[in-house]
């Protein structure tokens, strides 16, 4: 039960006295006071799990404590003491929440295995709490994860086979790509999902605060180190830390970070007692750190212990088929977040977000998508709405021209039935083009089939099949 506190409120000093020194023998931290109006400003103290309020105090009573308490849906248990036993104030306390309800004077035997029971009771809450957030948690990011193309279905299969073995990963990639998003994947299906998971981006933290950033620091360890803080090493204890841009740190972080992974122990800054951890290390960065080894700014013998397995992360251009999936999950989701319905992409939009190169990978989608959907003031998002760097200039290829010429003729033809499509279609691709080429030869056929890198007779006959005209030659 340590490390939780009990509030007692109560204008008897020889009641407060009593329980007071009755959870100190149970180590657990007791908030005291006479005041009801102190004990509901206490209630809301850090760490509080149980109060243990009576009926009648000066400033408002135990019963309208418990009921405000209950309205903020506060998850503090409460036992109510009363030295006037009447079935109107169990049953208002009962029925307002309360986990007991005792008279004075009271049997402290009996008083322990009530308060027993509520931490039972509060151990449990806790538990089914915790479980339902970490379930909330690995829903959200398988759900966030998305991809079916045959590249990031690889990097899934790798993830199902590194997530359960206890192995540092080293997760490679550019910017953008979901390097975290992987990492918390590969947590929330390991041996450790009911730890924490402590992310830290190295590369945005200053260098000089880098370690004690890492490894915590003790009072007065420096100027301003008014008390000791935890690191995010003890953070992550029991469960996984995620180093994020891990080619970025320096040579001495990196030398400390190996002594880390070896010797599962560390000092705080200014700490003089090795503190152990049990920490599962998920780095990231993208870099070549191959070449920053050769280069000597990185460690070879730190890569090693970093790469227990290596996933890279495809780039968004390398996606084929992911663009749009991943746009109906945007759409979807940021239509919930902004209150304003799922709004849908114009066919020009998708065709758009098709071609556009995403140098910015995920990231630079979501981030477009999300724009847009703030923006845009129909249901149906347009190219400009989008607002995309070089879909501003780039002009439409022959291909995407053709394409959309042709579109409308396709969507109308049945799949099943026989049309001779090829033929018909492929007289109205080459007569402008042939037709084109003679005018810019002025007729000369020689030339133009030169130009069309055809043979002559095959121009000839070209010519006569598709009823071109010739005018006459210059």
């Amino acid at each position: 039960m340590s490390g939780r506190k009990v509030l007692v409120a109560d204008d008897d000093t020889s009641i407060v006295w009593v329980l007071e020194k009755f959870f100190e023998e149970k180590n657990i931290e007791v908030l005291k006071t006479s005041s009801g109006a102190e004990a509901s400003r206490l209630l809301s103290t850090p760490g509080v799990a149980l109060a243990i309020l009576d009926i009648n105090m000066p400033g408002k009573n135990g019963l309208a404590i418990l009921k405000e308490a209950r309205e903020a849906a506060s998850p503090v248990e409460f036992i109510i003491m009363t030295a006037e036993s009447t079935m109107g104030n169990t049953l208002e306390a009962m029925k307002l929440g309360a986990f007991d309800y005792i008279t004075k004077p009271f049997d402290l035997g009996e008083l322990e295995i009530i308060v027993d029971r509520a931490f039972e009771t509060i151990g449990m809450k806790a538990r089914v709490t915790n479980l339902a957030e970490r379930l909330k948690e690995k829903l959200a990011v398988e759900t966030a994860f998305v991809g079916k193309s045959r590249a990031v279905q690889a990097v899934f299969k790798t993830v199902g086979k590194v997530a359960g073995k206890d192995v540092t990963v080293l997760l490679l990639g550019e910017s953008g790509t979901g390097k975290e998003l992987l990492a918390k994947l590969i947590h929330s299906n390991s041996s450790r999902a009911e730890g924490p998971f402590v992310a830290v981006n190295t590369a945005a933290v200053p260098k000089d605060l880098m370690e004690s950033e890492l490894f915590g620091f003790e009072k007065g360890a420096f100027t301003g180190a008014v008390e000791g803080k935890p690191g995010k090493f003890e953070l992550a204890d029991g469960g996984t830390l995620f180093l994020d841009e891990v080619g970025d740190t320096t040579p001495d972080l990196q030398a400390r970070l190996l002594r880390v992974i070896q010797e599962k122990e560390f000092y705080r800054v200014g700490g003089k007692t090795p503190v152990r951890v049990d920490v599962r290390i998920i780095a990231a960065t993208n870099h070549d750190l191959d070449k920053a080894v050769a280069e000597n700014r990185f460690r070879e013998d730190l890569l090693f212990r970093l790469n227990g397995m290596t996933i890279t992360l495809p780039p968004l251009r390398d996606r084929k088929g992911d663009v749009a999936l991943l746009a109906g999950h945007f759409l979807e989701r940021f239509g919930v977040e902004f209150g304003c319905g799922r709004k849908t992409l114009s066919p020009k939009a998708a065709d758009s977000l098709d071609a556009y190169p995403w140098p910015g990978n995920v990231r630079e989608l979501e981030n477009a998508l999300r724009r847009a959907v703030l923006l845009s003031p129909g249901l149906v998002i347009s190219p400009e709405d989008l607002n995309l760097p070089q879909a501003r200039h780039r002009k439409e290829s022959i291909e995407e021209i053709i394409t959309a010429r042709l579109r409308p003729i396709i969507e109308k033809t049945d799949r099943g039935t026989k049309q001779e499509l090829y033929d018909f279609i492929m007289p109205f691709m080459e007569r402008p083009l042939l037709k084109l080429v003679l005018e810019k030869t002025g007729g000369n056929q020689v030339q133009a089939a030169e130009v069309l890198g055809i043979n002559r007779n095959t121009l000839r006959k070209k010519i006569k099949d598709l009823n071109i005209k010739l005018g006459k030659s210059r």
